[in-house]
């Protein structure tokens, strides 16, 4: 059990903007004693006198959840901060496996996890609904997983046609990754296949994209961008003026 009045919260701020983070979010934080998260992520958060900083390195994600749990035992308010959502590619996951590894007590903690606005989310809406249809989101990430797990997911993503949310498409240790997605994704999918480059959405350095897969330039793509591809069924409508085309998937399917 923890100790009197510990507890531990695991929560998204968000792509980015303060007015993205829930306002469950915001009242969280503001009774927390500790943070513990990655650097940038901890960076986002408004400082309170007093509160405690936890900021770590974002290879370390099991290290940092045993850290939180064994602070909240101790009788801390400890918020786990990710961005976004954190059940979507981000912390909550690994404080879960945490758990599944640790000590027995952790097991009685009280703790809660707390959804938050996804990156994917803030994207599609800055487009209209290019979510619209059935869709899955995959890290390109090889830091947890094998590159060949990576490509048979999103190759049997991209033959079921559903639209696919790219997470984590491209880093300094792995700038080649994305390449080789889109080389994968141009073998199974039509070049006129819908492509958005969302980068830093909400933030002043936002930058979209709307190509397709043909004319897609994979350079454009760093940590900061959530890539989506259309399926076959997604489309754009122009609004003129130099103003961002709308992109949707359509709901319905007609039969095969």
């Amino acid at each position: 059990m923890s100790a009197a009045g510990g507890h531990l919260r695991v929560i998204g701020t968000g792509p980015g903007p303060d007015h993205w983070m829930t306002s469950e979010t915001a009242a969280i934080l503001a009774e927390a004693t500790d943070l513990v998260g990655y650097h940038p992520y901890v960076a986002r958060c408004p400082e309170r006198p007093g509160q405690v900083r936890h900021a770590s390195d974002n290879r370390v994600e099991i290290e940092r959840a045993a850290h939180a749990l064994a602070l909240a035992a101790a009788g801390r308010k400890v918020a786990v901060v990710s961005g976004g959502d954190p059940g979507v590619f981000a912390m909550a996951a690994a404080v879960m496996e945490a758990i599944d590894r640790g000590p027995a007590e952790w097991r009685r903690l009280d703790l809660t996890v707390h959804p938050g606005v996804s990156a994917m989310q803030a994207a599609a809406a800055r487009l209209g609904a290019p979510l619209g249809a059935d869709f899955c989101a995959i890290s390109l990430s090889d830091n947890l997983k094998p590159w060949e797990t990576v490509a048979r997911r999103l190759e049997a993503a991209a033959e079921v046609d559903f639209v696919v949310a790219l997470y984590n498409p491209a880093s300094k240790a792995r700038p080649n990754r994305i390449f080789e997605a889109f080389d994968l994704l141009r073998r199974v999918k039509a070049g006129e296949t819908l492509v958005i480059f969302a980068r830093a959405v909400g933030r002043p350095d936002e930058r979209i994209v709307v190509t397709t897969l043909a004319e897609a330039d994979p350079a454009l793509v760093d940590m900061a961008t959530c890539v989506i591809i259309g399926n076959s069924a997604t489309r754009r409508i122009e609004r003129g003026e130099g103003r961002e085309p709308w992109v949707y998937s359509p709901r319905s399917v007609e039969a095969d």
